[in-house]
């Protein structure tokens, strides 16, 4: 493990180490507000600008950063693709769960889950949930729908006017499509549904990504989509995102109409794997998720069933680079136990994964490494199988912690495993 200081670029340092006396030139630039933090790449090679940066913020703030400062990843690509003004990295404690047994349409076998988190118990968790999964012969996991959203907004003279630019966009979707399609050579629009609030009209466009998590894909095509139908209608474009997407927040639509990869995972447990592994019995387990996240949640007005799904979901976006923003999707999940003659039947349905194994962060070094553990590194063949393959490793991984949880709270064992595990007390 190295800092930016053990990153050496020989560019623009003569090989032999950083140019204090330039860095020097530049601090005093910095300080005098003749050189913007953001433009110290123009100046140096990434890895220097990260550390001339981190410099100026400790002079700054009084604050020494050198852990900060400690980090493995490519610096000219995290700089530069990745993060702006960055000053280091900041590193999460990764775990693994498993082995999890996995009956998937795209992950078929046994897989270890790297969860990045800080929370104590939430690893053990999910490990135990994927024990007694295991036991029971795998999760049973499928693929209900998939497709990333784009919903401009547009403002019409009138309803009427309004009514008139949604009819033409659903007339011409066909037409749509193909002004898509000279934007990405592997995206495809698949859908296009309209919405009228007064004199606002939203176009909520759907596209296939293939191993893309794909929203730069997808505002790019809904650019050039949405310039058609002003031109076309006269409508006005207010915004490329009118929030009917919906992205990166809580939304009915994505739980109905589903938002990325839409994933169902299930396993039936026997009442003995129950008593052995969770600690509890089948009517138990039925009575805690029916009072707890069906009466519970619907009490409070959530808009997600479940006992802390959004927990797995943002350790493996983390540790497998997507967009931490997205685990709020997670929360949307529904959890469901239907009691069979040999025990129990306990499922997961996720409607939004918006998940991805090419751009953004995947391609960091050490959330590459995690994808590359999953066998999900990289676009797949055929196109998309990655990306689906790695929602359905994740809500296979859900499965595993509902599972858990709610045996805890079923066995009455919530408290103990986090003063234990969270706190470091045994008892």
């Amino acid at each position: 493990m190295t800092g930016d200081d053990g990153h050496r670029n020989a560019a623009g340092t003569g090989g032999d180490g950083p140019d204090r006396e330039k860095e020097a030139q530049i601090h005093t630039k910095l300080r005098a507000g003749s050189l913007k933090l953001y433009e110290l790449e123009k100046q140096m090679a990434p890895v220097d600008a990260v550390r001339v940066r981190r410099r100026f913020i400790e002079h700054e703030t009084g604050t020494m950063l050198e852990n900060i400062g400690i980090f493995s990843i490519d610096v000219d690509r995290a700089a530069t693709r990745n993060c702006e003004n960055m000053i280091g990295a900041v590193q999460v404690p990764v775990g693994v769960a498993g082995p999890l047994a996995i009956n998937g349409e795209y992950a078929k076998g046994t897989f270890w889950l790297p969860l990045a988190t800080t929370e104590g118990a939430l690893v053990a968790s999910v490990n135990r949930g994927a024990g007694a999964i295991t036991k029971a012969g795998g999760a049973e996991v499928r693929i209900l729908h998939d497709g990333m959203t784009r919903a401009p907004v547009f403002a019409a003279k009138s309803v009427g006017h309004a009514k008139e630019i949604a009819d033409w966009a659903e007339a011409h979707e066909e037409d749509l499509a193909a002004i898509a399609a000279t934007t990405t050579s592997h995206g495809k629009m698949t859908g296009l549904v309209t919405f009228v609030a007064g004199t606002s009209v939203f176009v909520r466009l759907e596209f296939d990504t293939k191993d893309a998590m794909g929203m730069n894909m997808v505002t790019i095509a809904s650019a050039k989509i949405a310039d058609e139908i002003a031109q076309a209608t006269g409508a006005r474009l207010i915004a490329l995102s009118g929030n009917m997407c919906t992205d990166k927040k809580p939304a009915a639509i994505n739980g109905i109409m589903g938002r990325g990869r839409s994933v169902v995972a299930g396993i039936a447990l026997s009442h003995e794997l129950v008593e052995k592994v969770l600690k509890t019995d089948a009517a138990t387990m039925i009575e805690v998720n029916y009072r707890k996240n069906l009466v519970g949640s619907a009490r409070a007005g959530a808009m997600g069933f479940n006992a802390h799904a959004a927990n797995i979901v943002a350790a493996m976006f983390i540790a497998c680079g997507q967009d931490a923003a997205h685990a709020i999707d997670g929360s949307t999940c529904m959890t469901t136990i239907d009691a069979t003659e040999s025990g129990v039947y306990v499922a997961v349905t996720l409607p939004s994964l918006p998940v991805g194994t090419v751009g953004g962060g995947t391609g960091v070094d050490t959330q590459n490494e995690c994808l590359k553990i999953l066998g999900v590194a990289g676009g797949g063949s055929p196109a998309g199988s990655n990306a689906k393959k790695l929602a359905e490793i994740i809500g296979a991984g859900v499965l595993a912690g509902e599972l858990s949880l709610i045996g805890a709270l079923a066995a009455q064992h919530l408290a103990r495993a986090h003063q234990e595990l969270g706190r470091g007390q045994k008892r």
